[in-house]
């Protein structure tokens, strides 16, 4: 599957944002998708993760209450709407399927990864 993330940008802190993954590939509706990021310097972490049917959603704690993850497998989409932005926000958000339905925190259970869309909180 190949995945196409969109809808970073510049945005000032306390606003909102929304980013989509657009999936090719028949397939999509039995992969796991998950969120992830990666500030400057630092490593890449979880964001969020949604199961196959959408019906498990998991989040990292930094992000729970604010962002939501969501899926359209009639579209071939997973989405991550984010409000309350912080300045820790910051980062480029990659989307990612892995092979089992489920959705996980590490990132090596994911095979197929999207190119990444910065997104910019500002003060």
């Amino acid at each position: 599957v190949q995945l196409q993330a969109s809808g970073g940008g510049l945005v000032q802190a306390g606003g909102s944002l929304r980013l989509s993954c657009a999936a090719s590939g028949r397939t999509f509706s039995r992969y796991g998708m998950g969120w992830f990021r990666q500030a400057p310097g630092k490593e890449r972490e979880f964001v969020a993760g949604i199961s196959w049917t959408g019906g498990s959603i998991g989040y990292a704690d930094s992000v729970k209450g604010r962002f939501t993850i969501s899926r359209d497998n009639a579209k071939n989409t997973v989405s991550l709407e984010m409000n309350s932005l912080k300045l820790d926000d910051t980062a480029v958000y990659y989307c990612a399927a892995s092979p089992r339905i489920g959705w996980y925190k590490e990132s090596r259970e994911y095979n197929f990864w999207g190119q990444g869309t910065l997104v910019t909180v500002s003060s």
